[in-house]
Parts: structure tokens; sequence; C-alpha cells
């Protein structure tokens, strides 16, 4: 059986297009015509990815430990089955093993992405060069609409998302970033909308347009008359813009005096308690 695997391999030709095989090989993640050779652990994985989701879950918590893409070294074509140094072009059958490929990142890919590499995120990031420029104070790549149009937090994107902790800043999840500056994945930006939050996880400001909503809550304290034991002021901090008030208690909110927000919170309880 061997030698007939042989004798067919022999009737293949040693050389191919170089779009052979283009977009049929490749894993969950990618698609690419190699595999690469984890320099870390010597095994062989489809992609990076491939390899942090096994190693994360080996039942020895010492062996966990994430792929430094820049440290690849070999890589497996998945055509001819050639073991050999990172290159984008086999060196034995001749087919693009990524019809993108970075050096850099040791990184290939067959799909069309807008892949470019970014020399200040020392990584590559997808959707277009020209769509993007890399903001210095928060580290990252943003979208050119956020050019002098966000609040910069210095490297912002090199932190865990707030809500699923993930890492952000070479996560494969699209990021929004909110009115704070704070960054999370877009996905789980629109989970918490879902749950009606509205405050940003790491400083409590108001990240959703809340101003219909403040409104329906003055015309509900406005209908909502408090006993008359609980008429009494209260002192409050808006984490909107950080000022304190002194306001009339109410059950159902507080309005800062300042920026008139209700995300506020007591920072004192009624005269009378």
């Amino acid at each position: 059986m061997e030698q007939q695997h042989q004798q067919d391999s022999a009737l293949i030709p040693l050389t191919k297009p170089k779009d052979f095989g283009k977009s049929e090989y490749g894993c969950e993640h990618y698609k690419r015509r190699c595999k690469i050779r984890a320099p870390c652990c010597n095994q062989i994985f489809p992609c990076r990815h491939c390899h942090n989701e096994v190693t994360s879950n080996l039942s020895n918590p010492k062996d966990h430990h994430e792929l430094v893409r820049q440290d690849v070294k070999q890589v497996i074509c998945l055509i001819c089955n050639t073991e050999q140094q990172v290159a984008q072009v086999c060196s034995n059958c001749g087919v693009n093993m990524g019809e993108y490929f970075c050096d850099v990142c040791k990184f290939y890919d067959d799909t069309d992405k807008g892949q470019f590499h970014c020399e200040e995120c020392g990584i590559c990031r997808v959707d277009g060069r020209d769509n993007f420029f890399h903001c210095k104070k928060c580290g990252s790549c943003y979208s050119v609409s956020l050019r002098d149009n966000h609040l910069c937090v210095e490297n912002s994107m090199k932190n865990f998302c707030p809500v699923c902790y993930e890492y952000l800043f070479d996560s494969i999840k699209g990021t929004s970033i909110m009115k704070c500056g704070h960054t999370m994945h877009t996905d789980c930006f629109r989970e918490m909308a879902e749950q009606n939050q509205y405050r940003c996880p790491i400083c409590s400001k108001t990240v959703r347009e809340m101003s219909d909503y403040w409104r329906l809550l003055d015309e509900e304290i406005q209908a909502t008359a408090m006993p008359e034991e609980y008429q009494n002021e209260v002192s409050i901090l808006c984490n909107d813009c950080n000022n304190t008030s002194n306001v009339r208690y109410h059950i159902l909110g507080h309005k800062c005096s300042h920026c008139n927000s209700y995300n506020t919170r007591r920072i004192s309880t009624p005269d009378n308690q």
C-alpha cells in the first residue's frame, strides 16, 4: 500500500500553478495551504489560534502557553507535505501557501480581507490600510472615522475585554471604542446594550445615547411624589461629569445638576435617615 502511494506521488508534477488548491485548505480561522510547527512545543497546527485553543485546555495548567507568531520558523506545505523554512512560495511544489503573506508575522491567508501589516502595532490588520490610522496614545489602529474624534486612553487596546476577558489587541473579533475611550468587543457591547446596560464596565460613564430615557425619567419623577418623610436632600456624584450635587431624594433616580445625567450615585443618605 505504501509502495502504491509512493508510485501515485511520483505521478504528481513537482511544480504546480501558484494558485493551485487556493481556498481549499485551512481551518476555521484561516484558509491557507500550510500548517505551522510551533517552536514552543514542536507540534504542528493549522494556525496559532488552533494551537492556543489546544494548549489552553491541557489538563496540566503548567502546560498552558500561547504561540508567539513571530517565532515560527518552519511550515509544512499542505499540497506536497514538505516541511521548510517560512516563505510564501513552497520550495518544493511552487504553490503560494497563502495569497497574503507577512514575513514579520509569519502569517498566511488565502482569503482577501484587505490585510496589511502595521509597523507600529507590530501585527497584521484587516479591512484595508487606507481605512485605518494608528493612534500612538491608544497604541492601536483605529478606523479613520475616529481620527480626532475619540477620547484617547493610553494603551486602551492592550487590555482585556471587560465583558469576556479576551485580550483585545490581537483579537480576531471586531472591537468598539466607547465614548469614554475604553474598548470592548463589538459583540460584547451589543450584548450589553441588549441587557439595558448603558455604563462602561471600567469607568461607569454613559456609553450610549440616553437623552430620551433621561426625559422619560424626568416625567416619571414629576408624576411620582415621594412621601413627606422622604422629601429630603441627598448628595450625589455624577459618573459622567464627576461633579457632586445636592438634589431631592427620589427612589427612581437622581439627576445631576451640572450635566442633567441620571448616571449618578448617592454619596449620602436622606437627612432624616
